[in-house]
C-alpha cells in the first residue's frame, strides 16, 4: 500500500512538471554538399557537411511562470551528417549551446555555453552567415594568440561559463547585449583562456540594420589579451541589400585589418549571395618574429534555391588568394604554401526540421 502511494506521488510530480512546461521542441538542421577543391596544385572531391548552414540537433523548451515571466533551456550538439559524428572532443557534445534562461519584460538573463556577443554581430551581417567556404572569417587571424586553432573554432566563436544579458525587444528598434565568461582558472601558457567579456549594439528598424561590437580575451600567460573591434551595416533596397563589415583584431603591437562589401539579392525562389573580404596585417603581424602573413584576399559568391520553407538546394564557388607570408586555405583544400591560395565548388542540399 504504501509503494503504491509514493508511487503515485511520484507520477503526480512528474505530471504536474510536464504540464507547467509550455512548451519543448526538437528541431535540427542536416547540410551536406559535394565539394571539389584545389589547391598548390592538387585537387580533389569531397563529401562535406556545413556548406551552407550548420548541421545540428537540438532540444529546447520554454515555462510560463506567470506574470510576464518565463524560464526557458536550450541544448544544441553540431552533427558531422558526412560521418554521422556528434558534438566535439574539445568542446563537449552540447557544443553548440547549452544555456538556461529567464526572460521577462526586463530582457533576458541567460547562463552555460553560447555564442559570444561579437560573432553574433558577424553572423548578422555575412550573407554566408560565417558558415562553409564564404565565411568572411576564413581569413580572419587569432594573430598567433593560440597557435594554429582556427578563428572559428575558437572561443571567439562560442566560448563556455557565459553569464548573458539581452536587451528586450521593446526599444525602437535598438538593442544590445554583454557577456561574461569565467576562466575559472583553466587552461595553458600560450592558450586561450575562458575568461572573457563580449558585448554589442545595434539599431535594426525597418531596412537599415547597424551594430557595433567589442570582445576581449585573456591569453594564459601572456601579458596582452586578444581584442576584436567590429562595426557593420546594411540597406534593405527590396532588389538588393549591400552590406559593409570592419573588423580590427590586435593582440600586442600586432594587428590585423579585415574589410568586407558583400549583398545578397532575391532572384526567382531563391537568393543569390555574394561577399568580397580583404584581409590585411600590420608590420609588428607580418614581419619576423610574428612572420603570421602579409595579405588575403576571399572572394565567395553562390545561389540558394528554395524548394520549400525546409528545404533548399545550393551552389558556391570561393577562393581564398594569399599574398606574401599569409597561408588562409579553405576547407577541405591541401594545406597552402604561403602566398599560395586555395578554391572550392560547392552543390548542396539543406533540410531543417
Amino acid at each position: 500500500m504504501k509503494k503504491s502511494i509514493v508511487a503515485f506521488a511520484v507520477l503526480s510530480a512528474i505530471a504536474g512538471t510536464a504540464a507547467a512546461q509550455s512548451s519543448v521542441t526538437l528541431f535540427g538542421v542536416i547540410d551536406l554538399a559535394t565539394r571539389y577543391t584545389k589547391s598548390n596544385g592538387q585537387s580533389k572531391f569531397s563529401l562535406s557537411k556545413d556548406g551552407y548552414n550548420s548541421s545540428r540537433l537540438g532540444v529546447r523548451g520554454v515555462e510560463d511562470l506567470g506574470g510576464g515571466l518565463k524560464a526557458g533551456f536550450w541544448l544544441e550538439s553540431g552533427v558531422g551528417a558526412d560521418t554521422g559524428a556528434g558534438g566535439s572532443s574539445t568542446a563537449g557534445y552540447w557544443n553548440r549551446r547549452s544555456t538556461v534562461s529567464l526572460m521577462g519584460d526586463f530582457g533576458e538573463v541567460r547562463l552555460g555555453r553560447d555564442k559570444t556577443a561579437s560573432e553574433l554581430t558577424l553572423d548578422d551581417f555575412d550573407p554566408y552567415g560565417n558558415v562553409g567556404q564564404g565565411a568572411m572569417y576564413n581569413t580572419y587571424s587569432t594573430l598567433g594568440s593560440e597557435g594554429a586553432q582556427l578563428f572559428g573554432d575558437s572561443t571567439q566563436n562560442r566560448n563556455n561559463n557565459q553569464a548573458i544579458y539581452i536587451t528586450p525587444g521593446n526599444l525602437g528598434g535598438f538593442y544590445g547585449q554583454l557577456n561574461v565568461a569565467a576562466g575559472e582558472g583553466a587552461g595553458t601558457t600560450g592558450s586561450l583562456s575562458q575568461k572573457q567579456f563580449s558585448g554589442r549594439i545595434g539599431y535594426k528598424l525597418n531596412a537599415l540594420h547597424v551594430a557595433g561590437a567589442l570582445n576581449q580575451t585573456t591569453i594564459d600567460g601572456a601579458t596582452d589579451k586578444l581584442k576584436l573591434a567590429t562595426i557593420a551595416a546594411n540597406y534593405d533596397f527590396g532588389m538588393v541589400k549591400p552590406a559593409f563589415i570592419y573588423t580590427q583584431i590586435k593582440f600586442g603591437a600586432r594587428k590585423q585589418d579585415n574589410w568586407t562589401i558583400a549583398a545578397t539579392a532575391p532572384v526567382g525562389p531563391g537568393v543569390i549571395l555574394a561577399s568580397y573580404t580583404n584581409s590585411k596585417f600590420n608590420d609588428a603581424a607580418r614581419l619576423a618574429p610574428a612572420n603570421l602573413g602579409d595579405k588575403a584576399e576571399h572572394f565567395s559568391v553562390g545561389y540558394v534555391y528554395s524548394l520549400s520553407k525546409r528545404t533548399s538546394l545550393y551552389g558556391n564557388v570561393s577562393e581564398i588568394k594569399n599574398k606574401g607570408n599569409s597561408a588562409f586555405a579553405l576547407t577541405d583544400a591541401y594545406n597552402p604554401v604561403r602566398n599560395g591560395s586555395s578554391g572550392s565548388v560547392d552543390v548542396g542540399i539543406k533540410h531543417s526540421f
